[in-house]
């Protein structure tokens, strides 16, 4: 029996280039509350990020940020419980965030409990990040003026990931989960969306079984790993079709079905 449904936004319940969820959406998640469903977006996005792109249900939901590294309760914006947040040794991703800043064409988004740091980045380019992702951003002139827990390092980047994968990789990729967060974000973590997950349905007393996940990245296989019912996007990459033979079009319509069955 589904209890908790989690979802991707970006790819999966937002078409990349698209920046406002459908009123359909929220009021599924509404009928879905009803029937003892709760609903979660799963995201590398920031906290305050989610809640204004959720804002009609802002505080009926809860949230895994951060790719799984942030996770807060369900509840107004300044009263949701931290549910669990996974730090970085700070050491290590002020060294990161400076690798990342040396290399071409890159710049690094710092993320703390709920706000993102920029340093040496165009202020066009800061703009355009707060107006497509809502982010709360302060601009720092070195990663060591950050004054909080770190708890995700991303990279930015709109001339390909490849090269920089490649050039960060053998040092962090291993040490750090490393995972393509869109087309143009690599993100650096202790925690993934599966762990978030995990550390979601121990809070909240679900079990795993009873969850439902849908995503279209490599950042989301760790999750869709671990739910009891896992749906894959029609466009994600084709080695991860192969890899999951619950397919979606639309998540929309999948929670459709899924209330309808629940009546």
């Amino acid at each position: 029996m589904t209890k908790l449904i989690v979802s991707d936004i970006d790819g999966t319940l937002l078409p990349y280039g698209e920046t406002v969820l459908s009123p359909r959406l929220f009021g599924q998640i509404r009928r879905l509350r009803e029937r003892g469903i709760l609903f979660c977006p799963a995201s590398g996005r920031q906290y305050h990020s989610l809640r204004l792109l959720f804002a009609p249900v802002a505080d009926e939901i809860c949230y895994v940020c951060e790719n799984g590294a942030v996770l807060f309760g369900a509840g107004p914006e300044e009263g949701a419980p931290l549910l669990a947040k996974t730090v970085l040794p700070r050491d290590d991703a002020l060294a990161l965030s400076h690798a990342i800043m040396d290399l071409p064409a890159c710049y690094v988004l710092i993320s703390g409990e709920n706000t993102s740091y920029v340093c040496r980045c165009p202020e066009k380019l800061v703009e355009g990040m707060r107006a497509s992702l809502g982010n709360r951003m302060v601009r720092v002139e070195r990663p060591e003026d950050i004054r909080e827990e770190i708890v995700k390092v991303s990279l930015f980047c709109t001339e390909g990931l490849e090269a920089p994968a490649a050039a960060l990789g053998p040092r962090w990729g291993d040490a750090y989960h490393m995972a393509v967060a869109g087309r143009a974000w690599l993100d650096f973590t202790l925690s993934d969306k599966g762990k978030g997950l995990r550390a979601l349905c121990a809070a909240l007393g679900v079990d795993l079984a009873d969850t439902m996940a849908f995503g279209d990245n490599w950042n989301d296989v760790p999750m869709l790993d671990l739910a009891g019912a896992a749906y894959l996007m029609e466009g994600a990459d084709p080695v991860l079709r192969e890899r999951y033979p619950r397919r979606c079009a639309n998540v929309m319509d999948a929670l459709e079905a899924l209330l309808a069955e629940d009546r």
